[in-house]
């Protein structure tokens, strides 16, 4: 298959033009005719004014807690793909954070007066960082493709995930009006749920104890859905054995699995969806349901982007794509203000530099290294490290380091850090990326 690639085409005065082929690109930027403004996504200027836009481009968002499908559409041509993979170590490192100030004001090896109050005084629609990191990278993008694509029209998936019928896809009336306790003790609740018999033999009136399907020795929880009722017999039988490993496979599935996920899109959707209307486009909204149809009929698989192609009633019965190509896009952040490495204990075991740039070049920048000679003779690509003595590292888009101690005169500027890594892959028709 022709690798195909589509380039978004800018104006003199930078204004987004009627996107184009690699072939056209070339010949503009041998003749002089256009520059290249950016490298992720593709992206040539022109010397000349141009004002004609002669098509209408449509942005479609597939909005998950983990990745973010992108795709632009043009009639029924699928011109461009992205995929957004959103910051997952937030929260992580706002605890280390805090566990480091904790252990550090009980050691009493330091004392500062605090600069200013900020306990209880968040403003009106405060969300935590880890969700707002999520509505911000989406803003950005969909500015970003804007100032790129003359689009005029956004699609987005503004669905809600039930958390009950993820659980229990069987429940119904009451309960499910009612919630998971409404009116219940636990011991009660789970008598009604099993029709007070034991869950594992099926014996009725005798004493059942409450029993945790996967153990509290074996990493089990003591919510509810781990939580189960069994006569005396069948609880000590089972000893320290999970349902599984007892040999009932059924009741261990109704261990609740983690929701955080679904939770988080619930609590953050409309959020979006106002970030998306101040661009001031018309913004279609789609069920999740609409866009699973669309994707079976058309016949695609299940992917982020695929998804992305298939969000809304503006969706097409056919799509024809005109690249072949992904652009991940990986959030990685602007770093922070500490200046001290800390070790897994939180004691300092190194220092930052007090400067960003060394010989031209900043950590995180995409660059084409042209080694002459030596071990690492060839050409590379990917993000820089920077060191003080000039000699830098290359890393892949996973953070591994392919490239190391290489003298800052053999690299080459592709683009600046800008708190996104790229990586272009083909587009899998035949194997699902992720489900």
């Amino acid at each position: 298959m022709i690798n195909k690639l589509t380039v978004f085409v800018l104006n003199k005065n930078k204004k987004p033009l009627d996107t184009t082929c690699p072939a056209r690109a070339r010949q503009l930027l041998k003749s002089g005719e256009a520059v290249i403004y950016k490298k992720y996504p593709f992206t040539v200027r022109l010397r000349h004014l141009v004002k004609s836009n002669t098509k209408e481009y449509r942005l479609k968002i597939d909005y998950g807690s983990r990745y973010t499908g992108l795709a632009i559409l043009q009639d029924n041509n699928v011109i461009w793909l992205g995929q957004l993979h959103h910051r997952i170590d937030i929260k992580k490192r706002l605890d280390d954070r805090r566990m480091y100030r904790r252990n550090r004001r009980n050691r009493k090896t330091r004392y500062r007066k605090p600069k200013f109050l900020n306990r209880g005084n968040k403003q009106k629609g405060w969300i935590p960082p880890s969700l707002q990191s999520r509505i911000d990278n989406i803003g950005n993008w969909t500015n970003k493709l804007i100032k790129l694509c003359p689009i005029k029209y956004i699609s987005y998936e503004n669905c809600k995930f039930d958390s009950q019928l993820m659980q229990n896809p069987n429940i119904s009336g009451v309960e499910y009006q009612q919630g998971t306790l409404m009116g219940y003790e636990i011991r009660e609740y789970l008598l009604e749920k099993f029709h007070h018999k034991c869950a594992y033999c099926g014996k009725e009136g005798v004493l059942l104890e409450i029993e945790h399907i996967i153990p509290k020795s074996r990493g089990g929880t003591n919510r509810i859905s781990n939580l189960t009722i069994a006569c005396h017999e069948c609880n000590q039988k089972k000893n320290n054995k999970t349902a599984k490993e007892f040999g009932y496979l059924n009741i261990q599935n109704q261990a609740k699995q983690s929701l955080k996920d679904c939770a988080l899109v619930n609590s953050t959707r409309w959020k979006v969806y106002e970030v998306l209307k101040a661009t001031k486009l018309d913004v279609e909204c789609g069920t999740g349901a609409l866009t699973k149809m669309n994707r079976i009929n058309i016949g695609l698989l299940k992917d982020h982007h695929f998804d992305a192609c298939c969000i809304g009633k503006s969706t097409p019965n056919e799509l024809n794509f005109k690249t072949d190509e992904v652009l991940y896009i990986k959030v990685k952040g602007r770093g922070s203000r500490r200046r001290v490495i800390l070790n897994k204990y939180g004691f300092p075991r190194g220092y930052y530099a007090r400067q960003k740039m060394f010989y031209g070049f900043m950590s995180g920048d995409m660059v084409k290294a042209t080694v002459p000679k030596g071990k690492y003779k060839g050409i590379w690509y990917g993000q820089i490290a920077c060191r003080k003595n000039g000699y830098f590292d290359i890393k892949n888009n996973k953070g591994k380091r392919i490239v190391q101690g290489i003298s800052h005169k053999y690299y080459k500027i592709l683009q600046r850090f800008d708190g996104y890594s790229y990586e272009r892959r083909e587009i899998d028709m035949y194997n699902s990326s992720r489900s």
